[in-house]
């Protein structure tokens, strides 16, 4: 499975948030001098985890983008799927009865195998973001990391 080049910008994204003080915001502009990024898309694509809840965004001056709900709240899954969807990435389209290969009907009652070995492999994709939240993350760094985040993301300590 290969998700878009925005699904790991925005978890980075997500990521860095978590690690401002409560309630501190980022401007898309920020983050995309922070990661070097496309601001006008970047700013488009933040735009869709404010859509899933997982953002909030404010304006003004010191507006920008906070997340809406505390880290500990907020999976990867729910934001891969904010913006790639729920749908698998896998599609069985029943090739197995067709051509000269053709199995017969009668022997294709059941799901085909590796649909349902597919299905299981993304459920188990699934099942480890939504079991991975932004917290979860963050406690993973390295201690000097947050603090560096907010100097170098925000201008602040």
């Amino acid at each position: 499975m290969k998700l878009p080049v925005s699904t790991e910008w925005l978890l980075h994204c997500a990521s860095s948030l978590a690690q401002l003080e409560p309630g501190g915001t980022a401007s898309a502009a920020q983050f995309a001098q922070y990661f070097d990024l496309p601001a006008a898309y970047l700013a488009k694509q933040l735009q869709a985890l404010v859509r899933a809840g997982v953002l909030a965004a404010t304006t003004g001056p010191r507006g920008g983008f906070r997340l809406a709900r505390p880290a500990a709240e907020i999976t990867l899954l729910e934001i891969v799927e904010a913006v790639d969807g729920a749908s698998s990435p896998y599609e069985c389209r029943e090739i197995r009865q067709q051509g000269r290969g053709a199995v017969p009907a009668e022997l294709c009652r059941a799901p085909c195998v590796l649909a349902v070995k597919m299905a299981e492999a993304h459920e188990a994709w699934r099942r480890s973001l939504a079991a991975t939240t932004l917290a979860d993350i963050i406690a993973a760094l390295p201690d000097s990391i947050p603090a560096r985040t907010r100097l170098r993301l925000t201008g602040q300590e």
